[in-house]
C-alpha cells in the first residue's frame, strides 16, 4: 500500500465532510515512536471498555484506509482516545502521526473485541498483561468503575523496550490515583508493574520471564496464578500472546470469549 495514495493532513483539515468523520481534539507525542490522540465521539456510539474500532484516513480516490485500534478511553468518556505507534513507512500511521487538533479522522462506530469483563468468569484478581501499545485497551478498563466492582485487585503490567515508552501508562496510573473521585474507586485496588527490556528502568525484564520465574509475584508479595480466583487479559505482540497462553494453560486457566466466559482472554483480531 502506497502512503502517497492517502490525502494529506492539510487536505483532511480542510475537508468539509468525510464519511464517519470525527474531529481530532488533542494529540500527544510521547516519544519519537509513540503518540496518542483524542477525537470527538459519535453520538450513536456505545461500546464496552476494552473493545476496538476501525479508524483511518481517506485516500485520494475517496476510499478509506482503516486499521483496528483499541479504544483507550473508558466507555463513559465523552471523547475517544487512541494510542498508536509511529511507523514511518506504514500506509496509515506514517500519515496519522501528523494529525493535529481540528483534523478529521474516520471512525467506523462498530466496536468489537474480546478484552471485556463480560468474557471473564467472576474472580478476585484481574491481571492486565500488556506490551507496547497493547496497553491501550487496558487504559480503558482501568478507568471503568465496573472493573473495580467486579475485582478486588486490578494488576496492570506494562512492558516496553525503552523507558520513555512507559510514560503513557505511568501518567495514566498517576492520573487515576490522584483524581479525587476516581481514586475513591481505584485506590488500593489498582496496582502497576512497569518493566523495560532494553533501556534501564527500576524493573527490567520480559513480563513472561518475570511471571515464569515467580519474580512478579515475589515483587508484589502475592500468590502465583490461581485458577479459582485469578482472571487474566493479554494484549501485545504475537510472541507475548503465544508465551502467555502457554503460561495460562500450565496454571490451569481456560480461555474465555464473549459467548463462553473463561479465566483468561486475549485479543486475536490484531497484534498491537
Amino acid at each position: 500500500m502506497n502512503d502517497q495514495s492517502l490525502i494529506t493532513a492539510d487536505a483532511v483539515r480542510n475537508a468539509t465532510r468525510l464519511p464517519d468523520a470525527q474531529t481530532v481534539t488533542s494529540v500527544t507525542h510521547w516519544n519519537d515512536r509513540l503518540f496518542s490522540f483524542r477525537v470527538t465521539r459519535p453520538l450513536s456510539l456505545r461500546f464496552r471498555s476494552g473493545e476496538f474500532l476501525m479508524i483511518g484516513l481517506l485516500r485520494d480516490n475517496g476510499k478509506p484506509l482503516l486499521r483496528a485500534y483499541s479504544i483507550a478511553s473508558p466507555s463513559w468518556d465523552e471523547e475517544l482516545e487512541f494510542y498508536s505507534i509511529k511507523v514511518q513507512d506504514g500506509p496509515l500511521t506514517s500519515r496519522l502521526q501528523h494529525i493535529q487538533a481540528g483534523d478529521q479522522v474516520i471512525i467506523r462506530p462498530k466496536p468489537v473485541g474480546s478484552l471485556v469483563v463480560d468474557a471473564l468468569l467472576p474472580g478476585k484478581r484481574l491481571f492486565l498483561i500488556a506490551t507496547g501499545t497493547g496497553v491501550a485497551p487496558f487504559a480503558s478498563l482501568v478507568r471503568d468503575p465496573e472493573v473495580y466492582e467486579k475485582f478486588d485487585k486490578v494488576i496492570l503490567t506494562h512492558t516496553t523496550r525503552s523507558a520513555s515508552a512507559l510514560h503513557y501508562s505511568q501518567k495514566l496510573v498517576n492520573d487515576i490515583l490522584s483524581d479525587e473521585i476516581v481514586s475513591e474507586i481505584a485506590g488500593g485496588k489498582l496496582w502497576y508493574y512497569p518493566t523495560s527490556t532494553r533501556e534501564e528502568t527500576p524493573k527490567m525484564g520480559r513480563i513472561t520471564d518475570l511471571i515464569s520465574s515467580g519474580e512478579l509475584f515475589a515483587d508484589l508479595d502475592i500468590p502465583s496464578f490461581d485458577a479459582a480466583n485469578d482472571r487474566v487479559m493479554i494484549c501485545g505482540s504475537m510472541g507475548l500472546n503465544t508465551d502467555m497462553v502457554a503460561i495460562m494453560e500450565a496454571a490451569g486457566l481456560s480461555e474465555g470469549s464473549n459467548s463462553a466466559p473463561g479465566q483468561y482472554v486475549l485479543e486475536k483480531a490484531f497484534v498491537g
